[in-house]
């Protein structure tokens, strides 16, 4: 009789059953912007992405890929984008739970911080989806320059009916939007594109060219930039016609991405394709950047969510797994690592949160917040982005050889880490966006030193780290020193907002690490005395 050699022992359970919402950073941060009456669904919403049927749904989701069909087996053009029945379910989830479009239509201060903390949850289950969803949120405010459009397709971008399927707008119970602004030969740059517009007797447009990255290709509607006879202008491009004829929307292909990989981006080519003006002629970039301004702050949220969820993942390994002699999480080094990766994570939702009611005080008149957010959701994009990479690689470190394996999710996490940092503007175009930004809005400016002097003489690094951000940003080679400053600006609020906010322990590893030079170039660096304990405690999921 031989013995079995596949007793499983040392191996985590798995990470079900669990409340996604019970982050009390997040919590904190929600009740501190104004939307602690969203806590219970929150919380609900939370316990459904701990749950196993979920987690499946994305796992299926990344792993059947969507599939282009550009014609019927008659040779008829089709140009539709078959997904596996798990986005849908992840889609009907987050349109149905308000992540889209609806804080638009809800009067509630704080409807927006609600959203985007929903937004933090979800996301954690799966982050392709997320696209589609962001761009419906943020089309709304763009829309609104053109008030007939707005007047008919806003009900439906607000609604919480998730309708799939290509048919007239107006005969749908709810709308998904997307965006279609980059062209092969600019990128960044969309003043050189090149699709044409020109104006039909009807007061339509009909618009000519081809799109480079058009993600969430089965969308209702679009916002396209094309060049009309007084410049580059905004569009909405619909996939149907209020007839019910197919607009011209020519699918060339998906892209073969490195991560996002449930969700699709596609090149589309406009050939005769009927559009309505958004927006004055020549206006185009000053009114999609409404709408680019959205979606640049679900980037910081998106990339604040996947940091937690790899810190989550990482905390549950080292609880539960044992080496040399005793748990992880109970060695020195380990426990370093880990809140080290908790106290950035903790200062990404901070900021997030922080972004999010800005915008939501803004849209109800506050015309501080509405400054702040202007400079603050370009620096909180550039540097939040940009460590969610960092972060997502260490976490999986922390798993070892298991979290090398696509069964445990980290590959996944790891993948999608890079996206927000290039959606909506890789670094390069946030730093610019900021230098024009202090050049030509003195207001933000001020609004933003405001925010970090209200922590003035509660932490001396903090101070200090403000008085030479003063400097830095009054130097003469500014735009060469332009990533330099971004980031400075970024951790110097992230420590203002987690001095006045976060507990002591918190606020003071950041300040240490972040603001004072302690700090080396990994993760695991914190200082003797940094409160691990309590570090730890706080980030632990419930």
């Amino acid at each position: 009789m031989s013995a079995s050699t596949h007793e499983v022992v040392n191996q985590p359970p798995p990470l079900v059953g669990y409340d996604v919402a019970a982050d009390a950073a997040l919590l904190d941060a929600v009740e501190r912007e104004g939307a602690g009456w969203a806590a219970g669904d929150l919380h609900r919403l939370g316990k459904l992405a701990g749950e196993a049927e979920p987690q499946r749904w994305a796992e299926e989701a990344n792993r059947h890929e969507p599939r282009l069909a550009t014609h019927d087996r008659y040779g008829h053009r089709l140009d539709e984008v078959e997904f596996h029945p798990s986005w849908h379910r992840l889609m009907d989830v987050a349109v149905g739970e308000g992540l889209a479009g609806a804080p638009w239509a809800d009067p509630r201060p704080g409807a927006h911080v609600a959203r985007a903390a929903g937004m933090f949850v979800w996301s954690q289950v799966e982050a392709g989806h997320s696209c589609p969803v962001s761009m419906t949120y943020a089309v709304v405010p763009a829309l609104r320059h053109a008030p007939e459009l707005a007047a008919a397709y806003e009900p439906l971008l607000t609604s919480r009916a998730y309708d799939p399927g290509l048919r007239a707008p107006l005969t749908k119970r709810g709308l998904l939007a997307g965006m279609g602004m980059t062209e092969k030969q600019g990128g960044s740059d969309v003043r050189a594109n090149s699709t044409t517009a020109t104006p039909a007797a009807d007061g339509t447009y009909r618009l000519r060219g081809h799109k480079w990255f058009t993600s969430a290709p089965m969308c209702d509607l679009f916002l396209v930039l094309a060049q009309a006879p007084a410049g580059l202008t905004c569009f909405l491009v619909p996939r149907v016609l209020p007839g019910g004829e197919r607009n011209t929307f020519r699918i060339q292909r998906l892209k073969d991405k490195l991560g996002n990989r449930s969700n699709a981006s596609s090149e589309p080519e406009f050939d005769d394709t009927v559009a309505w003006r958004v927006g004055d002629e020549g206006q185009g970039v000053r009114t999609i950047i409404e709408m680019v301004a959205m979606t640049r702050l679900d980037c910081v949220t998106g990339s604040a969510s996947g940091m937690r969820a790899a810190l989550v993942q990482a905390l549950h390994h080292v609880r539960h797994r044992s080496a040399f002699g005793g748990r992880l999480i109970d060695k020195p080094l380990m426990r370093n690592v880990c809140a080290d990766l908790a106290v950035e994570t903790e200062a990404a939702t901070a900021l997030a949160l922080r972004l999010a009611g800005a915008v939501d005080r803004g849209v109800r008149g506050d015309d501080g917040e509405r400054a702040f957010g202007r400079l603050a959701v370009a620096v909180g994009k550039y540097w939040v982005c940009k460590r969610q990479p960092a972060v997502v690689g260490e976490a999986l470190e922390c798993l070892g050889g298991n979290g090398y394996v696509e069964e445990s999710g980290l590959p996944r996490l790891y993948r999608d880490a890079p996206l927000n940092s290039i959606w909506e503007g890789s670094g390069n175009v946030q730093a610019l966006d900021v230098l024009r930004a202090l050049r030509r809005d003195p207001g933000s400016l001020e609004a933003f030193r405001a925010e970090i002097a209200a922590a003035a003489g509660a932490d001396r690094r903090l101070d200090e780290a403000a008085a030479g951000l003063t400097a830095l940003l009054g130097g003469d080679d500014l735009e060469f020193q332009a990533r330099r400053a971004v980031e400075r600006m970024a951790v110097v609020l992230q420590g203002s907002l987690l001095v006045r906010h976060a507990p002591a322990e918190v606020a003071d590893a950041f300040c240490a690490t972040r603001l004072a030079g302690d700090w080396g170039r990994t993760f695991g660096t914190l200082p003797s005395g940094s409160g691990t304990a309590v570090l730890l405690a706080r980030a632990m999921p419930a």
